[in-house]
């Protein structure tokens, strides 16, 4: 990882004060200046016709002091210009970009306020957000944050639907602090057609192109306090996220593909030469060079473009039994490689004509059975930047009998199959993975089961259950944020294993609270781990409780 680096920002001299007559004066004091960390810039699409539209900036000033002097730089996509500028003075082209000034009779920006001018501008179909803005030289969205204090990767889900059910949000990751304590964000999920193409659509089963980038996210859920235009290109989740990206412009964002439910058609994408090659190309030009498909009045060429920063693939699984509607082959295992390698080219290729580099990683299964019948990691570990390896759903309601779901260790009491991160992880490790390229999954939420007797120890464990135990979501399964909040159930731990769970008599959840992510975590460093991946963000409480337990731990 490169070190992380906060930009400098300069000061705004503040406007001269008028001292009082020497001999009454007393001893001068300074005006107060405005930083320019406490301003900031926002601006919407207000309106949109054919190749014109109308746009509306607002200079914020959080500082104590008025700000009489300001200078606004930017330049527009490409496509658009200004045609005319209202409550301000503008200089400049298209070609050479703009700078916009407080008009002739002035434009204080008063203390805690803020200013607001707009114009009219004309467009190609493309998007109009500003570009390389900036305020008296410092960074329109504020002061840009580095990003994590520390070196290892901090990898979050963040779901697609998660807006939707959960009421989390982009601006969510700022307000609980956790965008600060991630290098990573996998935007979950990307689909795969019967066609062998990634592709988007607002059928429930198969896409929602709403959420991700045709719904107008309102002032009060966006990440800069600016709504989204309805007229503009790109909304939803994806503008958040470029929005993010201005604060935390460190942060490395990728779409992941598949998943439990959309890996039905990756045996047949990947089954050719020319399969692997349409498959991988409609990915790059669909995320990568971002031309999305004009869904409701939203998507165009290139209207994604800078958003995602790399692929990460969660085929589950190539070679062996996923969920029950996927197709499964013998030959996955080679195809899985040849399609890594069809990836990386296309990646490779992308990064010299844009000169970026496209990160490749993959979400890579707990137990050796499915390495095996899977993957060849010799081949396919030289491109990857990394692999994130399930650390979670060890066991679950689909067993009968309660179990620890993410345990470190080999649980000596278990008496039924023994699984755990220890096992998994060194099944990487004799098939030459290097450990550093290993980022450890871990879960933000709990598995459950009701109908449960105490058992010997009364405590619930390894005992059998009637059933799984209702959730607010799914039976059988609990956000952690929820989990906290349960009265009448009794904490267990058992430290060497890095497990928690809770059990009131009846039912019994095993979970990871902030112990439990501050041991997994120690444990992934102690063993010279990548780093530490989260499933899903969402799961955790307003104040981030579970990704500040596992920054401390990266950070030690």
């Amino acid at each position: 990882m490169s070190a992380r680096r906060l930009r400098k920002t300069l000061a705004v001299p503040a406007a001269v004060v008028l001292a009082a007559p020497l001999a009454l004066a007393a001893p001068p004091v300074a005006a107060e200046t405005v930083d320019t960390g406490d301003l900031t810039v926002t601006y919407v699409e207000s309106a949109r016709w054919n190749t014109g539209y109308s746009g509306e900036i607002t200079v914020h000033n959080a500082s104590g002091a008025d700000l009489t002097d300001w200078t606004l730089e930017f330049e527009l996509p490409e496509g658009g210009r200004v045609h005319e500028l209202w409550n301000a003075t503008v200089e400049g082209t298209a070609e050479e970009g703009y700078t916009v000034t407080p008009p002739r009779w002035g434009a204080v920006v008063p203390a805690g306020g803020s200013y607001v001018f707009g114009f009219n501008g004309v467009h190609e179909g493309g998007n109009t957000h500003l570009l390389d803005c900036s305020i008296n030289g410092a960074n329109c969205a504020g002061t840009p944050s580095q990003g994590p204090e520390h070196d290892e990767l901090s990898v979050a889900y963040f779901t697609q639907w998660g807006v939707k059910e959960r009421d989390y949000h982009v601006r969510d990751l700022i307000d609980s602090g956790s965008a600060d304590k991630l290098t990573h964000i996998n935007y979950a999920f990307g689909n795969v057609g019967s066609d062998g193409e990634c592709f988007m659509t607002n059928d429930p089963e198969d896409g929602d192109a709403l959420a991700d980038y045709g719904r107008v996210v309102p002032a009060s859920e966006s990440v800069d306090g600016a709504p989204d235009g309805p007229g503009q290109p790109l909304r939803g989740n994806f503008n958040q996220l470029r929005k993010l990206k201005e604060l935390y412009p460190e942060l490395v964002v990728s779409i992941s593909l598949g998943g439990w439910n959309w890996s039905e058609h990756f045996s047949d994408a990947a089954l050719t030469p020319e399969s692997r090659e349409r498959m991988v190309s409609s990915c790059v030009d669909l995320y990568l060079r971002g031309d999305l498909p004009v869904i409701d009045g939203a998507g165009g060429e290139g209207a994604a473009y800078g958003i995602f920063d790399g692929i990460d693939l969660d085929w589950e699984w190539p070679g062996s039994e996923g969920n029950p509607h996927n197709t499964v082959r013998p030959e996955d295992r080679e195809n899985f490689t040849a399609l890594v390698r069809e990836f990386r080219e296309q990646l490779d290729a992308l990064g010299e004509e844009t000169g970026r580099h496209f990160e490749l990683s993959s979400f890579m299964p707990a137990g050796a059975w499915r390495l095996d019948s899977g993957y060849e990691l010799d081949e396919i570990m030289p491109d990857f930047d990394f692999i994130t390896v399930q650390g979670y759903d060890y066991h679950g309601t689909w067993e009968t009998t309660t179990n620890h779901q993410s345990n470190l260790l080999p649980d000596p009491n278990d008496p039924g199959e023994v699984i755990s991160t220890l096992t998994n992880v060194e099944a990487y490790l004799e098939r030459g993975v290097d450990p550093e390229k290993i980022v450890l999954g871990v879960p933000f939420y709990g598995q459950g089961w009701t109908g449960v007797e105490p058992g010997p120890a009364g405590d619930g464990l390894f005992q059998s259950a009637s059933g799984p135990a209702p959730g607010l979501y799914a039976d059988g399964t609990e956000d952690w944020k929820a989990l906290k909040e349960l009265s009448g159930f009794e904490v267990h731990r058992d430290d060497d294993l890095g497990t928690a769970w809770l059990y009131d008599g009846e039912t019994f959840w095993t979970y990871d609270d902030e112990i439990a992510m501050d041991q997994k975590t120690t444990w992934a460093m102690d063993n010279g781990l990548g780093g530490v991946m989260i499933w899903s963000i969402d799961g955790d409480d307003a104040d981030g409780n579970l990704i500040t337990a596992i920054d401390a731990a990266l950070g030690r």
